[in-house]
């Protein structure tokens, strides 16, 4: 099992509508990926590690796939309208990890 994580940090004049990315981009999301994706998490950054500290990132997206070839073949076809949706929720550029599921 993969992990496509989309985390975007927290920056100065950063906007970031969650109730789209939310509401709508991850639907969309997940309707281009099909059954291939085998899950979603989404996590709105509140805090830092140390009291009264800002989150790193201001929202991380999960998506949880069997393998990077998986990943690729669904997400592929769709990045250019997927991508293209960015500047409707964020002016943030988002930082893409790929991982491999340990546990």
């Amino acid at each position: 099992m993969i992990r496509v994580s989309v985390m975007y940090p927290r920056t100065e004049g950063g906007k970031f509508d969650m109730d789209y990315y939310v509401n709508k981009h991850m639907p969309m999301v997940a309707d281009r990926c099909g059954a291939a994706m085998k899950g979603m998490t989404v996590a709105e950054g509140i805090a830092g590690g140390q009291p009264g500290e800002p989150p790193t990132y201001t929202c991380v997206g999960v998506l949880s796939f069997d393998s990077v070839e998986a990943f690729q073949g669904a997400f592929g076809p769709h990045m250019a309208e997927i991508m293209g949706d960015i500047p409707n929720y964020t002016n943030i550029a988002p930082v893409i990890q790929i991982s491999e599921v340990r546990m």
